[in-house]
């Protein structure tokens, strides 16, 4: 790289070359980046002055990861280029690559530029009405995945899983090989996988998209300075993701469980809607923003909430007060394939599925929290264990005397519990009842002298609802 780096400066200024000093001519580095996106590419080092001399640039740690912050935060649609540091005899040189863009126009500052001979020229509104019609929309995820091939497709977890749920849900056979198939959905173009294709089918996706993955961190109480109790990297398709993380929050969230008035068996009531749960990670996962491989999905689990933070900004005309009604997909291949086999709602009626499940949870959680800034997005789903914990009765002093006698002498029978509390016969009744409800005690024998009471031996000491590990 050094050597190519040296050829270029003996270059002069060109269609696709441009020396800056340094990056205090940010807005003019951007102007070029808009420029180089909007006709053939091109390459930007800075470090080089007027007369090509090699005179370095300060580089510190965070260098770069500003600089590409700024690029993308100031370039509409935002551009990813590439961006390295090189040593040249003792001084840094930043060179940064871009690629001509297949989104056109790209705006620098809420202007067009384009590259001509060695200077950037405003285009007029004309011109980008031109170059709109041109560069007609080509989403990221139909774009065909630079270094990867048919090889790079796990063709067993085609066959596997993805035709048979296929085929179950659209009770309809697939006619042909599995390579037409993924043609068919976009994930294969000119006979080389599309980054949809990867993303869905890759065997290791993570190779070509390195933050393609969900990281989750699960933390005793109910901020981040707690105990952090685990975490975890979900990696592999967008499938494996989906799956092994709802698996996941599902094994450790509470299950809870009482009688209902009417029913003979208990109802199960989890902590969170499973729906909302499941929705929200395939969402993530689905509409996230893989052109920015800067950071990755992050879900935080705590004791009264779940924390979903996706890369990418929901566009301008979507609202958290709008959302139920509006609908958009960054990845429409990704989106398509995943409501093919049922993984997200074909219609866009995900948001409305989670609305109601809350409505109709029988403990009234609060409703989700949507926040959106441009580059992210970052839902809030709440508890319902402390309104489940809040609704039951304490025990009262003489249950907690019974259950004492229970562990010394293994069993209690209704005359031993109105000696033992000094009590009515229906006082002890139904303190009785109400324990056997608690799933405290387990009454053995129907009627008579010969029923007593034992320890449940799920009963670990507390009365708080089943939870995960």
């Amino acid at each position: 790289m050094k050597s190519k780096i040296l050829k270029l400066v003996k270059k002069r200024e060109s269609e696709i070359l441009e020396f800056k000093p340094s990056l205090s001519q940010i807005k003019g580095i951007i102007e070029t980046i808009s420029a180089f996106s909007n006709t053939k590419g091109g390459s930007i080092i800075i470090g080089i002055d007027d007369k090509r001399n090699i005179i370095g640039t300060d580089v510190g740690k965070k260098t770069i990861e500003s600089l590409a912050n700024e690029i993308k935060q100031n370039t509409d649609p935002q551009v990813y280029p590439s961006i390295f540091v090189e040593d040249i005899d003792g001084k840094n040189i930043i060179v940064v690559e871009v690629k001509e863009s297949k989104s056109k126009p790209v705006f620098a500052f809420d202007r067009v530029y384009k590259r001509v001979g060695e200077s950037n020229h405003r285009v007029s509104s004309d011109e980008i009405r031109e170059m709109a019609v041109e560069g007609k929309k080509i989403y990221w995820d139909e774009q065909i995945c630079e270094g990867a091939s048919l090889e790079d497709i796990d063709w067993k977890s085609v066959e596997d899983f993805f035709i048979p749920l296929y085929e179950k849900l659209s009770e309809r056979g697939v006619i042909g090989k599995s390579k037409e198939l993924l043609k068919s959905l976009g994930c294969i173009k000119n006979n080389e996988p599309t980054n949809a294709g990867i993303l869905l089918f890759g065997k290791t996706p993570q190779k070509f998209f390195i933050s393609s993955y969900i990281a989750l961190g699960r933390y005793k109480g109910k901020e981040v300075f707690g105990e952090k109790l685990d975490y975890k990297e979900f990696t592999g398709n967008v499938f494996q993701q989906i799956d092994n993380c709802n698996s996941y929050l599902v094994e450790h969230t509470a299950l809870m469980s009482k009688l209902v008035p009417g029913e003979v068996r208990r109802r199960d009531i989890p902590e969170y809607g499973r729906f909302s749960v499941r929705e929200l990670i395939t969402n993530a996962v689905c509409h996230r923003d893989y052109e920015d491989q800067g950071g990755k999905i992050i879900i935080k689990a705590f004791d009264d909430k779940i924390e979903f933070y996706n890369i990418g900004g929901l566009p301008e005309w979507i609202t958290p007060e709008n959302i139920t009604s509006e609908q958009y997909s960054r990845n429409p291949t990704i989106a398509k394939v995943l409501a093919k086999v049922e993984y997200i709602e074909e219609l866009g009626e995900g948001w409305d599925k989670i609305i109601k499940e809350h409505k109709e949870h029988p403990l009234n959680p609060k409703m989700p929290e949507i926040k959106s800034t441009k580059n992210s997005t970052f839902v809030t789903l709440f508890s319902t264990k402390e309104k489940f914990e809040k609704g039951k009765k304490e025990l009262n002093e003489r249950q907690k005397a019974s259950i004492d006698f229970v562990r010394r002498n293994n069993r209690i029978t209704a005359m031993e519990y109105r000696e033992l509390n000094d009590v009515t016969k229906k006082t002890a009744t139904r303190d009785l009842h109400d324990l056997v409800e608690r799933e405290i005690f387990i009454k053995i024998g129907r009627t008579g002298k010969g029923v007593y009471y034992t320890l449940n031996p799920i009963y670990k000491g507390d009365i708080r609802g089943r939870k995960g590990t």
